[in-house]
Order: C-alpha cells, then sequence, then structure tokens
C-alpha cells in the first residue's frame, strides 16, 4: 500500500478540509502542549501578548518551550536566541529532505510553507510529497491548521495559567512523545525503516545521556539516515 492510500482522506470533502482530517493527530497533541507552553509563559512573567506572539511568529514547539525556562531563569537575550537557533538546526534537514518535491512551487509558497514547517508536519509531509498528484491547498490546510491549534492552545494556556498552580499532575508533558509516537507508527511500512527508527532513537537517547542535549537529536538522525542509505544499498 503506498503512503499515499495511508492518508486518512474523506473522498468528497474539498482539499482544505481533507488536509484538517489529515492533520487531526497533530492538532490533538498541539493543544495540550501548547496549553502548557501558555502556562509556563505565564509562570515565567511573560506577558499574554507576548506568549501569544511567540506561537504566531516563531511557532517552533520546544524551542519555545526552552526559551520560556531559560527566560524564567533570567538568562540573557542572546544566550536565549543562540540556544533556541541550535535546537532548531534540525529544521534544515527536514527542509532538504522535502525540497526534492517543492521544485515547482512560487518562492512566495515556499517561504509560508517553510514558517509553518514543523516536526509534526514535516512527519506527515514526509508520507504525503512524494506522491504525485498531492494539492498544494490541503498541504496548506495541513500547516494551518497545526498552528492554529498551537495558538488556540497558548491562548487557553495563557488564560488557565493564573488557575493553574503545577502542570506536572496533568500529565501535559506526555502529550509530545505520545503525538511523535503515534507519528513514526504511521510511516513505518518496512523492516528497514524500523531498524532506521530504533537505531536514531537509541543513538539519540544514547547522546542525550552523553551530555549532548542541545545536539544528539541532529546527530542522530545523521546516523539513522546514514545507517538506512548503507542497509538500502547492502540489500540491493
Amino acid at each position: 500500500m503506498s503512503n499515499h492510500q495511508n492518508q486518512p482522506r474523506i473522498k468528497g470533502l474539498p482539499a482544505s478540509l481533507n488536509g484538517i482530517v489529515i492533520a487531526l493527530p497533530v492538532i490533538l497533541g498541539y493543544l495540550p502542549v501548547g496549553f502548557a507552553y501558555g502556562v509556563l509563559a505565564e509562570k515565567a512573567g511573560l506577558s499574554a501578548v507576548n506568549t501569544l506572539l511567540m506561537s504566531i511568529v516563531v511557532f517552533a514547539g520546544s524551542a519555545q518551550l526552552i526559551a520560556v525556562g531559560l527566560f524564567s531563569a533570567g538568562i540573557e537575550p542572546l544566550t536565549i536566541i543562540l540556544t533556541t537557533f541550535v535546537v532548531n538546526l534540525r529544521h534544515m534537514l527536514m527542509s532538504a529532505a522535502l525540497s526534492p518535491y517543492l521544485q515547482g512551487w512560487r518562492k512566495r509558497e515556499l517561504a509560508w510553507f517553510a514558517y509553518e514547517l514543523t516536526d509534526e508536519t514535516f512527519a506527515l509531509h514526509a508520507t504525503r510529497l512524494p506522491e504525485d498528484g498531492v494539492s498544494r491547498t490541503e498541504t496548506f490546510a495541513i500547516n494551518a491548521a497545526a498552528q492554529a491549534a498551537w495558538i488556540l492552545g497558548t491562548l487557553l494556556g495563557v488564560v488557565g495559567g493564573r488557575l493553574v498552580t503545577d502542570i506536572e499532575p496533568l500529565a501535559l508533558d506526555y502529550a509530545l512523545p505520545a503525538m511523535f509516537i503515534a507519528l513514526l507508527v504511521m510511516q513505518l511500512n518496512r523492516k528497514t525503516e524500523v531498524a532506521v527508527a530504533v537505531v536514531s532513537g537509541l543513538c539519540s537517547v544514547g547522546l542525550y545521556l552523553a551530555g549532548w542535549d542541545q545536539w544528539h537529536v541532529i546527530m542522530a538522525t545523521l546516523v539513522g539516515a546514514t545507517f538506512g542509505v548503507v542497509v538500502e544499498k547492502w540489500i540491493k
């Protein structure tokens, strides 16, 4: 079965609505995580306007959570900027992986697509874009729905931040890993892909425990991709 067929499309729906349907796993994950970010930002002393602006302008979940933590610790702004820059370097790898399928797009379309690209939407697009005839409207609808969910979650977090004294009992920090696991399972169709996922995961955890807390994802991605290429060539 092709990846295109695995997408949960509904016949008869416009491409924009099908994009929202495809993005549902991301939406369900972004609402609680965005809520957690909103609560943490409120606790850190960020204004409601700045908290929402970060979700609108920056729109990078892990980077926003890290930035809020550094802000609450009184870290210098330049350090916060450099740290979030390093954390988001993985977007270069994701963009490079998708770029062959975006050759015919206009520059403004590429800019808008890159602006809303996240780890989770990348996982969805990686299974869609290699197929022929993928709608750009559906593609942008996926990104827009994901960001709308994140902004809504942020707004709810800002409002509820004064009512929630401790977010740990709510287990909101589990929502993001659970969403990643669900998206990963949707992409595993062959034994090689399972092996790459296992190697990448073990490498990422190992590097994190070794103290590479800012580079472990990027390095594990490179190791996993290299391992996958070597295995594919060896099999052929």
